[in-house]
This record gives structure tokens, C-alpha cells and sequence, in this order.
């Protein structure tokens, strides 16, 4: 009994030594916490979405601090103004950047070479072989970036499309590494006109696989007044800086493939 005795006394005599051992060091080695964080990270939108390229809205915030990173890094917020102050400089402003889904092909405009009956994923159906969608440069209709969305800003159309409530958006970037298509890019808030087509290929080939898909006629870019709608590599491109919103191109493509303010209204309605 003295043996067990001795032993309980001798680790509570080690117990107390390594704990008072421990509290010397962390008061000793302690790093004082720039209170600017917590400021700053009370400030950010507390998504945690990752849209900023750091690990949450406390990795932002230090990286600010840092100066590492800009008082503007976080995208999800409208305005940066407060961090700003907290930082102590001057905030610009920044221009507003959202989603836009760069496909206009679902289900009755683009016909499937199989029908897949796979994991829900669009990077799972893309590497079955592309794919079941005719068309290889567009959307899957999987909802993959459905799915990633914090915001709940996207929701998939009865078209098997993905639509972008542009109210809800707030331009993290989520959905666009989430497409193994890069069909969705972010795109100018205030510019309304988009081309609905990834589709590299010529004329007939398109046809061919999708009703609503670039042919590369030019007639969007003979009748732009600013030059904004080029045709690079069998596709019309927008240049956002140039476009002025005039819906000219809209009306001119006969393929139905560039929607402006009016036509995207009514195909989300």
C-alpha cells in the first residue's frame, strides 16, 4: 500500500512541476494577437467561402493585417470601406464582378450521346469518357456549382441550366473552379450582354450538336458600333470595356446565342 501510495504522491509532485512548467512557457513564449484581426475579421462576411484565396475570413483578415493582402481582398463584400478605416488607408472602389453561365445549351437545345446514370457531379460525368452532352464545350447540367454556392445565388432550370440570381451573387468565384468546363466566368455587374456559347468549333460542327450555339457568322461584330464583339477562334467574345449595352448584337445573331438585360430577365422568369 506505501508502494501505490508513493507513486500517486511522485506523479502528483510531476504533474504540478510539468504544469507550472507549461504556464512559465506560454506566458514567456507567448505572440501578442494584432487586434486589428478581430476587428477586421468581424468586418468580413463570416462565409468562410474562400472566393479571397485564403483559408476563411480569419486567414483573410490576417493577411490584411500582414499586408499581404488589400483592404478590397474579400469579394464577397460591396464595401471595404470600414476595414479600410480600420487599416488606416484610403479604400477604392471596386468594380462589382457576378457569375455569368457562358451556355445557353440544355436539354432541348442540345441533344446527350448517352444517357448517364453516374455520381451527380459534373467532374465525375466529365471524366466518363466527356461526358453525356453532344456538345463538349457545354454545360453538363449536374449543378456542381449549384452545389458549391454558400450564397444560395445559382439553382439548376428545369432546362438542366444553371441560373445566377444576380442580386445574390457575390462574385467569390466558387462556381467557376467548380466547373470542369470553365463555361462560368465573373463577369462585369453592370454589363448586361453575354454570349451563351464555349463552342471553339466551326459553323456545321455546331449545328450539329446544339440549336442556340455560336457559329461564328459575324454579324454580332460587323454591327457593333464599338468594336466590343470580336470573333477569336470561331467565337464571338465580348470586350466588357467596349460593350455599351446597346443590344445590337442581341438582336443581329441569328442563332438566338447572345442574351442581353431583357432576354436574360425573361429566361429566368
Amino acid at each position: 500500500m506505501s508502494i501505490i501510495l508513493h507513486g500517486v504522491a511522485v506523479l502528483l509532485v510531476l504533474g504540478a512541476a510539468f504544469g507550472l512548467g507549461l504556464a512559465i512557457a506560454s506566458r514567456k513564449l507567448a505572440v501578442e494577437s494584432d487586434p486589428r484581426i478581430d476587428e477586421i475579421e468581424a468586418l468580413l462576411p463570416g462565409a468562410n467561402c474562400g472566393g479571397c484565396g485564403y483559408p476563411g475570413c480569419r486567414g483573410m483578415a490576417e493577411a490584411i493585417v500582414a499586408g499581404a493582402a488589400p483592404v478590397t481582398g474579400c469579394p464577397v463584400l460591396k464595401d471595404h470601406s470600414p476595414i479600410a478605416a480600420v487599416m488606416g488607408v484610403e479604400s477604392t472602389a471596386t468594380e462589382r464582378l457576378i457569375a455569368r453561365v457562358r451556355c445557353g445549351g440544355g436539354r432541348k437545345e442540345a441533344p446527350q450521346r448517352f444517357i448517364y446514370f453516374g455520381v451527380e457531379d459534373c467532374a465525375a460525368a466529365q471524366s466518363l469518357g466527356g461526358g453525356a452532352k453532344a456538345c463538349t464545350y457545354g454545360c453538363l447540367g449536374l449543378g456542381s456549382c449549384v452545389k458549391v454556392c454558400p450564397f444560395g445565388a445559382m439553382k439548376m432550370s428545369d432546362n438542366a441550366l444553371p441560373v445566377v440570381d444576380e442580386e445574390k451573387c457575390t462574385g467569390c468565384g466558387l462556381c467557376v473552379k467548380a466547373c470542369p468546363r470553365q463555361i462560368i466566368t465573373l463577369w462585369p455587374y453592370d454589363k448586361k450582354v453575354t454570349v451563351l456559347c464555349m463552342n471553339k468549333d466551326k459553323g456545321a460542327e455546331v449545328r450539329a450538336v446544339c440549336k442556340v450555339g455560336c457559329i461564328a457568322c459575324r454579324l454580332c461584330t460587323k454591327n457593333c458600333p464599338t468594336g466590343a464583339i470580336p470573333v477569336e477562334d470561331n467565337l464571338a467574345r465580348i470586350t466588357p470595356e467596349l460593350c455599351t449595352n446597346c443590344e445590337i448584337c442581341v438582336e443581329k445573331c441569328p442563332m438566338k446565342t447572345i442574351k442581353g438585360a431583357k432576354k436574360q430577365e425573361r429566361a429566368v422568369g
